[in-house]
Protein backbone atom coordinates (compact mmCIF):
# COMPACT_ATOMS: atom_id res chain seq x y z
CA UNK A 1 0.00 0.00 0.00
CA UNK A 2 1.39 3.62 -0.79
CA UNK A 3 1.45 5.82 2.07
CA UNK A 4 1.05 8.84 0.01
CA UNK A 5 -0.88 7.53 -2.16
CA UNK A 6 -3.64 6.86 0.33
CA UNK A 7 -4.16 10.44 1.45
CA UNK A 8 -6.49 12.42 -0.71
CA UNK A 9 -5.32 15.96 -2.16
CA UNK A 10 -7.36 19.15 -0.42
CA UNK A 11 -8.02 21.61 -2.77
CA UNK A 12 -8.11 25.05 -0.99
CA UNK A 13 -10.85 27.71 -1.71
CA UNK A 14 -10.52 29.66 -4.53
CA UNK A 15 -9.18 26.01 -6.88
CA UNK A 16 -11.31 24.47 -8.94
CA UNK A 17 -10.70 21.07 -10.07
CA UNK A 18 -12.06 18.96 -13.02
CA UNK A 19 -11.87 15.76 -14.71
CA UNK A 20 -12.95 15.58 -18.83
CA UNK A 21 -11.82 12.40 -20.45
CA UNK A 22 -8.34 11.68 -19.74
CA UNK A 23 -7.18 15.40 -18.55
CA UNK A 24 -7.66 16.65 -15.28
CA UNK A 25 -7.64 20.60 -15.16
CA UNK A 26 -7.10 22.74 -12.22
CA UNK A 27 -7.48 26.39 -12.34
CA UNK A 28 -6.69 28.74 -9.21
CA UNK A 29 -5.38 32.49 -8.43
CA UNK A 30 -2.06 32.17 -10.48
CA UNK A 31 -3.35 29.95 -13.48
CA UNK A 32 -4.61 26.92 -15.03
CA UNK A 33 -2.89 24.09 -15.39
CA UNK A 34 -3.29 19.80 -16.68
CA UNK A 35 -2.65 16.34 -16.22
CA UNK A 36 -2.82 13.53 -18.31
CA UNK A 37 -4.38 10.73 -16.71
CA UNK A 38 -3.31 7.77 -16.45
CA UNK A 39 -5.61 4.33 -17.12
CA UNK A 40 -4.28 2.50 -14.31
CA UNK A 41 -5.75 4.84 -11.94
CA UNK A 42 -9.01 5.97 -10.99
CA UNK A 43 -9.18 9.78 -10.06
CA UNK A 44 -12.23 11.13 -8.43
CA UNK A 45 -13.10 14.94 -7.23
CA UNK A 46 -15.16 15.13 -4.57
CA UNK A 47 -16.21 18.13 -2.34
CA UNK A 48 -12.86 19.63 -1.55
CA UNK A 49 -10.15 17.03 -2.19
CA UNK A 50 -9.44 14.26 -4.77
CA UNK A 51 -9.09 10.90 -4.25
CA UNK A 52 -6.57 8.56 -6.37
CA UNK A 53 -6.72 5.01 -6.59
CA UNK A 54 -5.07 2.18 -8.13
CA UNK A 55 -7.73 0.96 -10.82
CA UNK A 56 -6.94 -2.65 -10.38
CA UNK A 57 -4.40 -4.83 -8.28
CA UNK A 58 -1.38 -5.17 -10.64
CA UNK A 59 2.33 -4.19 -9.96
CA UNK A 60 2.51 -1.29 -12.13
CA UNK A 61 -0.95 0.43 -10.80
CA UNK A 62 0.53 0.32 -7.35
CA UNK A 63 3.81 1.44 -8.73
CA UNK A 64 1.89 4.63 -10.22
CA UNK A 65 -0.43 4.91 -7.21
CA UNK A 66 2.08 7.41 -5.27
CA UNK A 67 3.63 9.05 -8.03
CA UNK A 68 0.33 10.18 -9.54
CA UNK A 69 -1.07 11.62 -6.31
CA UNK A 70 2.32 13.27 -5.83
CA UNK A 71 1.44 14.77 -9.42
CA UNK A 72 -1.90 16.17 -8.85
CA UNK A 73 -0.64 17.26 -5.18
CA UNK A 74 1.68 19.59 -7.07
CA UNK A 75 -1.18 20.97 -9.49
CA UNK A 76 -2.37 21.95 -6.20
CA UNK A 77 0.15 23.61 -5.01
CA UNK A 78 1.24 25.22 -8.07
CA UNK A 79 -2.05 27.35 -8.79
CA UNK A 80 -2.66 28.39 -4.86
CA UNK A 81 1.53 29.06 -4.05
CA UNK A 82 3.64 28.39 -6.95
CA UNK A 83 7.16 27.27 -7.25
CA UNK A 84 10.37 28.95 -7.03
CA UNK A 85 14.30 27.85 -7.21
CA UNK A 86 17.30 29.79 -6.17
CA UNK A 87 20.90 29.13 -7.57
CA UNK A 88 23.31 31.28 -6.61
CA UNK A 89 27.16 31.59 -8.74
CA UNK A 90 30.33 31.24 -6.75
CA UNK A 91 33.13 32.51 -8.49
CA UNK A 92 35.37 35.34 -9.78
CA UNK A 93 34.08 37.19 -12.38
CA UNK A 94 31.26 35.06 -12.88
CA UNK A 95 28.19 36.75 -13.13
CA UNK A 96 24.13 36.72 -14.43
CA UNK A 97 21.66 39.58 -15.47
CA UNK A 98 18.28 39.30 -16.51
CA UNK A 99 16.99 41.36 -19.60
CA UNK A 100 13.27 40.75 -19.98
CA UNK A 101 12.86 37.37 -21.61
CA UNK A 102 16.33 36.67 -21.50
CA UNK A 103 18.94 35.37 -18.78
CA UNK A 104 22.70 36.87 -20.06
CA UNK A 105 25.72 34.79 -17.89
CA UNK A 106 29.01 35.66 -17.77
CA UNK A 107 30.45 32.02 -16.62
CA UNK A 108 34.09 32.09 -17.80
CA UNK A 109 33.63 31.27 -21.52
CA UNK A 110 34.89 33.42 -24.00
CA UNK A 111 31.47 34.30 -24.70
CA UNK A 112 28.33 35.26 -22.90
CA UNK A 113 25.84 32.55 -22.48
CA UNK A 114 22.46 33.58 -23.50
CA UNK A 115 19.21 31.55 -22.55
CA UNK A 116 15.38 32.32 -23.41
CA UNK A 117 13.11 32.18 -20.45
CA UNK A 118 11.01 29.61 -21.32
CA UNK A 119 7.23 30.66 -21.44
CA UNK A 120 5.36 30.61 -18.31
CA UNK A 121 8.29 31.30 -16.20
CA UNK A 122 9.86 34.31 -14.15
CA UNK A 123 13.66 34.91 -13.82
CA UNK A 124 14.60 37.33 -11.20
CA UNK A 125 18.29 38.66 -10.67
CA UNK A 126 18.70 40.08 -7.44
CA UNK A 127 22.03 40.52 -7.20
CA UNK A 128 24.86 39.66 -9.89
CA UNK A 129 25.43 36.03 -8.03
CA UNK A 130 21.61 35.14 -7.24
CA UNK A 131 18.98 33.70 -9.93
CA UNK A 132 15.24 33.41 -8.98
CA UNK A 133 13.46 31.26 -10.85
CA UNK A 134 9.84 31.19 -10.58
CA UNK A 135 6.35 29.77 -11.73
CA UNK A 136 3.38 27.62 -11.86
CA UNK A 137 5.16 24.29 -12.98
CA UNK A 138 6.93 22.82 -10.84
CA UNK A 139 8.61 20.47 -13.69
CA UNK A 140 9.65 23.24 -15.90
CA UNK A 141 10.83 25.25 -12.96
CA UNK A 142 13.01 22.63 -11.98
CA UNK A 143 14.38 21.49 -15.61
CA UNK A 144 15.31 25.47 -16.25
CA UNK A 145 17.31 25.47 -13.07
CA UNK A 146 19.26 22.45 -14.31
CA UNK A 147 19.60 23.23 -17.85
CA UNK A 148 21.06 26.68 -16.23
CA UNK A 149 23.28 24.90 -13.55
CA UNK A 150 24.89 22.79 -16.60
CA UNK A 151 26.81 25.51 -17.67
CA UNK A 152 28.97 25.36 -14.82
CA UNK A 153 28.64 22.96 -12.24
CA UNK A 154 30.33 23.39 -8.43
CA UNK A 155 33.68 22.12 -8.64
CA UNK A 156 35.00 20.62 -5.86
CA UNK A 157 37.98 22.47 -5.38
CA UNK A 158 37.66 25.97 -5.38
CA UNK A 159 33.86 25.54 -5.07
CA UNK A 160 33.39 27.86 -8.18
CA UNK A 161 30.43 27.28 -10.21
CA UNK A 162 26.17 27.73 -9.98
CA UNK A 163 24.94 25.70 -7.17
CA UNK A 164 21.37 25.61 -5.57
CA UNK A 165 20.88 27.29 -2.57
CA UNK A 166 21.24 25.10 0.60
CA UNK A 167 23.18 22.43 -1.83
CA UNK A 168 26.23 21.29 0.22
CA UNK A 169 29.36 20.99 -2.48
CA UNK A 170 31.54 18.52 -0.68
CA UNK A 171 35.18 20.16 -0.78
CA UNK A 172 38.52 18.60 -1.70
CA UNK A 173 42.22 19.68 -0.87
CA UNK A 174 44.67 20.33 -3.19
CA UNK A 175 47.48 18.63 -4.13
CA UNK A 176 50.38 18.85 -1.70
CA UNK A 177 53.97 19.60 -2.33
Amino acid sequence: MSRIGKKAVAIPSGVTASIEGKTLTVKGPKGTLTLGLSDLIDYKVEGDEIQVKPANDTKQARAFWGMQRTLVSNLVEGVTEGFAKTLEITGVGYRAMGQGKKLKLQLGYSHDVDLDVPEGLEVKTPDQTTIVISGIDKQSVGQFAAEIRRWRKPEPYKGKGIKYRGEYVFRKEGKKK
